[in-house]
């Protein structure tokens, strides 16, 4: 494939990405899908916290 080529390509698919993106952006399920993800996000910090607590925890019994 030559360099030609490969650079209509790559405009074409990101073109294609950006339409989406786009449309998505403007749809009602943005909502929907950004209240998700920051539940989601939530639970991991979540679980991260309670992961670094039980680490410290160990790090600390072993110390004493």
């Amino acid at each position: 494939m030559s360099k030609n080529s490969k650079a209509v390509v790559s405009f074409i698919v990101g073109a294609a990405v950006g339409v989406a993106v786009g449309y998505f952006l403007n749809s009602d399920a943005k909502d929907d899908m950004v209240s998700k993800l920051r539940y989601e996000a939530d639970k991991l910090k979540e679980k991260f916290r309670r992961k670094k607590e039980q680490f410290e925890d160990a790090v600390e019994n072993e110390l004493t």
